[in-house]
């Protein structure tokens, strides 16, 4: 099997693990959203530190400096405002909302571009720019509120990669050191729930304390097939497969969850999927305009054909 394919199959796994969340969180009721999120910032430890120890892989500790921690620590908060709005999202009946806000990422990382890098957008990329925002305003007179839950995981999500960016720390690394910097108080929560006799861990029966430990392992595993992804596939193709999540998760709440989808819904979002088009499209267009300008310097000279005898 090439490593092309390898990157495939891994990179298809985990967009299709992280599109299948929505038929997971609403598995762990009754637990609220805020137990779920503690759990799964427990067990996401856990996972993870097992992960490394079968790699032996620890002098990255010693590596890290002062900068990369506080920048780890806040994508942690980032990072769990993301998971707890998602989980909130899906558990509570707004599943193609939540895909809404995975699929105007890609907008919102654009925009951070020009605000942070002072990047300069592109006529195609204007124009994406500009559908994604008339797809906003056809969603927010739809819903008769601002779609508040996919902006927040649009936002933070995109903020969270800008921080992991600047941090430059390989994903299970920086996972081991966002959790360790949430555990304490995920813990404190969670005795505190169980303090009160709000816990559901351990109370609702074994099957569900189960699946509240696999929320950790379902954070961890995805991640570690998107690195071997990353590693071997073009930049171009991992960014076309991050649709594969919000799609599967749209089909979800669409076919599975039974969620409305009015006309002017729907106008919303195929709006959404044309900013998509026009910025997928000007991606790898760009991308290929790049790989042959640097052609000629690649290219041996041609060698001269030797007589025959």
């Amino acid at each position: 099997m090439t490593e092309l394919r390898k990157g495939m199959i891994f990179g298809i796994a985990a967009y299709a693990i992280w599109g299948l969340f929505p038929l997971y969180w609403p598995l762990l009721k009754p637990a609220e959203a805020a137990e779920i999120l503690a759990h799964r910032i427990l067990w996401s430890l856990v996972a993870v530190v097992a992960i490394l120890a079968v790699r032996r892989h620890w002098s990255w500790v010693r590596s890290l400096t002062l900068k990369q921690v506080g920048l780890l620590a806040l994508a942690a908060v980032v990072i769990s405002v993301n998971w707890g709005m998602y989980i909130y999202g899906v558990n509570s009946g707004h599943t193609i909302e939540t895909s809404l806000g995975y699929f105007i990422n890609p907008l919102i990382s654009v925009v951070l571009g020009v605000l942070i890098f002072q990047e300069r957008l592109r006529r195609l990329q204007w124009s994406a720019i500009a559908l994604g925002t008339a797809a906003v305003i056809v969603l927010t007179v739809d819903y008769g509120r601002l779609p508040w839950i996919a902006l927040t995981l649009a936002c933070s999500f995109g903020s969270y990669g800008l921080l992991k960016k600047f941090a430059n720390t390989p994903s299970a690394e920086s996972l081991t050191v966002e959790t360790t910097v949430l555990v304490l108080p995920a813990l404190a929560f969670t005795l505190t729930l169980h303090a009160h006799g709000e816990a559901t861990f351990g109370n609702v029966g074994a099957a569900q304390a189960l699946l509240l430990v696999g929320g950790g392992v379902i954070t961890a595993v995805p991640l570690m097939m998107f690195n071997a992804s990353a590693v071997r596939l073009p930049m171009t193709t991992v960014g076309l497969l991050q649709y594969l999540a919000p799609t599967l998760q749209f089909l979800i709440g669409l076919l599975v969850q039974h969620e409305r989808m009015p006309a002017s819904r729907w106008i919303g979002f195929l709006l959404v999927w044309a900013a998509l088009v026009i910025l997928t499209f000007d991606g790898v267009r760009r991308s290929r305009l790049q790989r042959r300008s640097q052609v000629p310097a690649l290219i041996p000279a041609p060698v001269p054909s030797l007589p025959r005898s």
